[in-house]
């Protein structure tokens, strides 16, 4: 069989979430196992960018030779947004930043370590397309760190991108619960059947204080080895999920290697001059996914971020631990 064939034959994630079997369609969201991306618009790096992280490098922004080695390291991503969604992850990791004397006071963008070519707003318009074309999807968009958000007009940039969120996504936003300990019977956690009843696809988890608007969850825990170390990523989340699990609420278990912060990031690559992260994580990710189909039959995972999600069946693995093992609501 050609390779081309073999492509042709692999099944489409592409609306995975409703060919779930029955089931699982009152399992409450938490109890699901989905697949995400870390660090999700990472494709879209702007090498002309000023260096946004680590703090050590901003003084060298203006040497190109500096930003086309950060540009090696920091693109986690290979695929667009579009290319994402269509492969089936539900989970996206957007961290979000203004671009200093940009002549436009609420213009944001994504990045990671550089700022990203496109802005906010015209990849949330085609992810809000996206849920408008598959209705039984549930997107779990993740809004955090805020970069270049400074004092004096935090408050202003964080009220114009909720209320962008809440105009463009409208009716398919998904009302908050409580993600910390969801107990109390009167406010039912999300199921996918609750969600395809209310026509609603949407959570935003948002996470600057945003009380006010029902339509805005909190902070969803992110857990992740922090390290580039395969072993010690695993023996992390190994003890989140068997010791500090959390309880009724959505949560991350994040595959992502992780470089150091300091100095050492510096020797790290410099060591590595011929190689870049893409290259590293896909090396580092078939072992990470055999970890995860075998953690994943002994202690339930909800939501599973990874770099390079559209490579080894990331997407694959995730999904087929639903059917797996059936948790109880």
């Amino acid at each position: 069989m050609s390779a081309q064939k073999g492509r042709s034959e692999e099944r489409s994630y592409t609306d995975w979430m409703s060919q779930l079997p029955p089931e699982l369609h009152n399992n409450p969201l938490h109890n699901l196992t989905i697949p995400g991306s870390h660090d999700s618009m990472s494709y879209d790096l702007d090498l002309s960018s000023a260096i946004i992280e680590p703090d050590g490098l901003k003084k060298l922004s203006k040497m190109y030779c500096v930003r086309k080695i950060l540009y090696k390291w920091a693109r986690t991503q290979e695929e667009s947004i579009l290319n994402q969604l269509d492969a089936g992850v539900r989970y996206f990791d957007l961290r979000i930043a203004r671009k200093d004397n940009d002549p436009d006071p609420n213009r944001l963008y994504f990045y990671h370590g550089l700022l990203t070519q496109t802005d906010v707003e015209t990849i949330l318009r085609v992810m809000n397309d996206w849920a408008e074309r598959h209705p039984k999807e549930i997107l779990i968009l993740s809004f955090s760190h805020f970069k270049g958000f400074v004092k004096r007009y935090e408050d202003q940039l964080h009220c114009h991108l909720i209320n962008f969120i809440k105009t463009l996504f409208g009716a398919k936003l998904c009302k908050r619960v409580n993600n910390i300990c969801h107990v109390f019977k009167q406010y039912p956690f999300p199921t996918l059947k609750s969600c395809w009843e209310n026509g609603t696809n949407v959570i935003i988890s948002y996470d600057y204080p945003a009380y006010m608007h029902q339509e805005i969850w909190g902070k969803i825990p992110y857990y992740y080895g922090n390290s580039m170390d395969i072993t010690k990523v695993q023996t992390k989340l190994c003890r989140v999920l068997e010791r500090d699990r959390p309880y009724q609420c959505l949560f991350v278990c994040g595959l992502n290697l992780t470089l150091p912060e300091d100095y050492k990031i510096l020797r790290y690559i410099f060591f590595r001059m011929w190689d870049n992260l893409a290259r590293v994580l896909e090396r580092s990710l078939p072992p990470l996914l055999l970890w995860v189909s075998q953690q994943g039959a002994k202690t339930p995972m909800n939501i599973v971020a990874s770099d390079v999600v559209t490579q080894d069946g990331f997407v694959a693995t995730v999904v087929q631990l639903n059917t797996q093992k059936h948790v109880k609501a």
